[in-house]
């Protein structure tokens, strides 16, 4: 229903083309006759000034880039694939994959989003690290030997107190983790 006064979109576009058009045609009636030409060339003679500048400006900066012996690989983006299989996990250090591991580890064993030091995640932390160092230990190295053995009794520290408290999670670690029940019999 129109109330009075009212019109539709349509209607709308339709009058403004038409005072569009009749805005061109008095603009076209009231326009002297004004030669362009010489604006025009003074314009595209600026523009060509200004990009001759840009490219002599270029041209020095090629020069001086030689000088200062910048190679060239450094002025370009750098290669996708390059980028790609520098940093793809087989050219890790043992150090770097093993920092990837431990966070994936901390991913799955948190039980909230902030969780980062329960004794899940902590067991869980040092079962990761225990198998890393168990693997690439030397039998001379008594060092690393002793803070393995110290790794391995702060996990047994860790899932006697997990036993003590939290059973559910106690039984997820060791199934994920494959760890078998050893309980301390105190006789």
């Amino acid at each position: 229903m129109k109330e009075e006064g009212w019109f539709s979109l349509k209607e709308l576009n339709q009058r403004l083309v038409k005072l569009r058009e009749v805005e061109e045609e008095e603009v076209k009636r009231t326009r002297k006759e004004v030669h362009f030409g010489g604006l025009r060339s003074g314009i595209e003679l600026a523009r060509d000034m200004e990009e001759a500048k840009k490219s002599s400006t270029l041209r020095k900066l090629d020069i001086w880039s030689v000088l200062d012996a910048t190679p060239q690989y450094l002025l370009e983006p750098p290669k996708e694939e390059l980028v790609d299989t520098y940093f793809h996990p087989d050219n890790l250090s043992s150090a770097e994959k093993m920092k990837i591991e431990l966070t994936k580890v901390r991913e799955e064993f948190k039980m909230s989003e902030s969780d980062c030091g329960s004794a899940r995640v902590q067991v869980a932390q040092l079962t990761t690290k225990i198998k890393h160092l168990s693997s690439v230990l030397h039998k001379k190295d008594k060092h690393s030997r002793k803070g393995l053995i110290a790794m391995v009794q702060r996990r047994k520290k860790l899932l006697k107190y997990m036993r003590r408290t939290d059973w559910d999670s106690y039984c997820i670690s060791l199934s994920k983790l494959g760890l078998r029940d050893n309980p301390d019999y105190k006789y």
